[in-house]
């Protein structure tokens, strides 16, 4: 029992680690386009720069968002799986 329980805590471990690094892999590129193109909409109208910046703005914290979630999903898949006392048993000795 505390070999599956151990071996299912490193395929939690190894799965929030995947999971956390496509999401900001992801988050970052989009990010990245949303910028670039924001940038280069003020390039070629420099007068619609505030209405531009403040929807590049709310754009960028809704990705951000989705990285956030992706955090808090791999966070519950590492620190609340079901045999996480039996591991934690496993880890103190």
């Amino acid at each position: 029992m505390e070999a599956e329980a151990l071996k299912f805590f490193v395929a939690c471990v190894t799965a929030a680690g995947f999971g956390i690094a496509i999401a900001a892999f992801g988050c970052g590129i989009g990010q990245g386009m949303g910028l670039k193109a924001a940038v280069e909409g003020i390039a070629r109208n420099p007068e619609s720069s505030g209405k531009v910046t403040v929807t590049m703005l709310i754009g960028l914290a809704m990705i951000e968002s989705l990285c956030i979630y992706a955090l808090v999903v791999a966070l519950i898949l590492i620190y609340a799986s079901p045999m996480a006392t039996t591991v934690t048993g496993l880890l103190v000795k």
